[in-house]
């Protein structure tokens, strides 16, 4: 899968995607990451790439122009990307067919990210990335050139490079092959719906505190239903509405009423 990232500091990503996770999914050919500087696409001696806000105010605004050349040069016609990953150097770029490359702005005023959003990604081959600064965008960008509006919260960063990060991680290991376990994915916390169950690996007791005896009993068939019931008790404690969207059984149900009725 490959993300074009699009940015004013490339740097930032240098250091992530070549630790853990990320450096492997690239060495092993899974993910390709190219980066792309905005301030290249930018004309003028001095590259510039913000301007101040018609009608006034504080900060800065991304201009249109440098954008939409980088985001349209890349997909379209050429590629001047810094690539991280494997990349024959006179490779095309794939066409901006905005119906296959989703077209990502990461903004504070996009939809929130969750697993269900990095689930749909990940079923696209190539994704762009635009990271935003200063105090926006220029609305030309929202509306004629990005397909789709993400944020990873509610609060304010300074650039979205760490949200472009956040997404990247989120939806490449979704992807077959990237994690050790195949299964991984689909235990961790948010992938079934619910939050994941307790974990304890050796020794058996620690400081007094030992694992639960079912863990340790090799019973399989009870350790699967001890872990289910955990991760709804977790769920029903700490996040109890995520439990209004997650798939039930009526085993499941059934724990939960006692749950509440004790």
């Amino acid at each position: 899968m490959r993300f074009d990232v699009f940015t004013l500091f490339p740097g930032i990503f240098e250091s992530p995607l070549k630790e853990s996770m990320l450096k492997r999914a690239i060495e092993s050919g899974l993910l390709e990451v190219q980066l792309h500087n905005i301030r290249d696409y930018a004309e003028g001696r001095h590259q510039v790439t913000d301007d101040y806000p018609y009608g006034g105010g504080g900060g800065m605004v991304m201009k249109p122009e440098p954008v939409f050349a980088a985001v349209e040069g890349v997909l379209g016609t050429g590629d001047r990307g810094l690539g991280i990953g494997d990349q024959d150097a006179g490779q095309s770029a794939i066409s901006n067919r905005q119906s296959t490359i989703p077209i990502v702005l990461l903004t504070p005023q996009g939809r929130l990210f969750n697993q269900q959003i990095a689930l749909e990604l990940a079923q696209y081959d190539r994704v762009a990335l635009i990271c935003g600064r200063y105090e926006g965008f220029d609305e030309r960008i929202r509306e004629h050139l990005a397909t789709d509006e993400i944020s990873i919260g509610d609060y304010v960063l300074t650039g979205g490079e760490l949200a472009a990060l956040v997404v990247v991680d989120a939806v490449i290991r979704l992807k077959p092959g990237v994690l050790g376990d195949p299964t991984g994915a689909s235990d961790d916390s948010h992938a079934s719906g619910l939050l994941e169950y307790p974990h304890y690996t050796r020794p058996p007791e620690f400081r007094g505190w030992r694992a639960p005896e079912i863990l340790l009993s090799g019973d399989h068939a009870k350790v699967d239903r001890w872990r289910r019931e955990q991760a709804l008790l977790r769920t029903w404690r700490r996040r109890p509405e995520l439990l209004d969207r997650a798939e039930l059984s009526e085993l499941d149900r059934a724990f939960l009423r006692q749950l509440a009725h004790e």
